[in-house]
């Protein structure tokens, strides 16, 4: 890490900015951010060990500021779910080359973002909220977000889009969102541990960036109070599709 260029450090630390962001309620952003730290790390799993810390960093910040908001009842459907996903993805680590990781996650991604638009756009409102509340959408996207969250981190743009598709205010959006990710990226910590992703070196590189992830927070948190809840619905949606095709490509 001390081997660096200078733009390698922007890359970082945009990456981070982006990830404090992400965490006040401009949740595509997270995956432009992990996107910046592929192109700062060879591998995707060692930018997903260095990205982990910095968003616990992110998720202390966004509970501190929107607690009040969480609407718990959409946690408890995703929560059991998804840390089977990060079970499923531990073991598979191993196996699963960090090309086809991407292209799967950004599959994934820009697939249910398309769904999303013509559910939204192109059926009704009620069609579209009254076929997202049941227990199998829940944990489908439960169990795939655990899966990716662990390979890539990449978990946020799904979650976007199954938070959108509840119809939440965006402050009740930002606050579960805040919350969920909080409880599954503790969760996270020991398997990256054991898996040799996140270590002594890579958190002290974590403390550099954490200023970053802090003042991404406060702007993330300026802009959402000042922006239309349906331009912010479709912000996400556009930005969660945009973070998917970057990773296919």
């Amino acid at each position: 890490m001390n081997t660096f260029t200078a733009l390698e450090w922007i890359f970082a630390a945009v990456g981070a900015f982006m990830v404090g962001a992400s965490k006040s309620g401009i949740t595509g952003l997270s995956i432009l951010s992990v996107a910046l730290f592929t192109h700062v790390f060879p591998s995707s799993k060692q930018a997903s060990g260095i990205v982990l810390p910095l968003l616990i960093f992110g998720d202390f910040v966004a509970v501190f500021s929107y607690r009040r908001h969480t609407q718990w009842r959409y946690l408890w459907r995703l929560i059991p779910f998804t840390a089977i996903g990060v079970v499923l993805g531990y073991f598979t680590m191993g196996s699963i080359s960090d090309h086809h990781a991407r292209v799967m996650i950004g599959a994934i991604i820009v697939s249910l973002a398309v769904l999303s638009f013509w559910r939204r756009y192109g059926s009704s409102r009620s069609e579209f909220a009254g076929g997202h509340r049941s227990w199998v959408f829940a944990g489908s996207v439960g169990v795939v977000a655990g899966f990716i969250t662990l390979v890539a981190n990449a978990a946020g743009p799904l979650m976007a889009i199954y938070l959108v598709s509840m119809r939440l205010p965006k402050l009740e959006y930002v606050g579960t969102a805040a919350v969920f990710f909080m409880c599954l990226n503790l969760f996270k910590v020991p398997f990256m541990v054991s898996l040799g992703l996140i270590t002594v070196p890579s958190f002290s590189f974590n403390l550099l960036l954490a200023p970053a992830v802090v003042i991404g927070a406060l702007a993330g948190r300026w802009l959402v109070a000042r922006i239309d809840q349906a331009l912010f619905e479709l912000l996400v949606l556009i930005l969660s599709a945009i973070g998917g095709i970057l990773l296919l490509l």
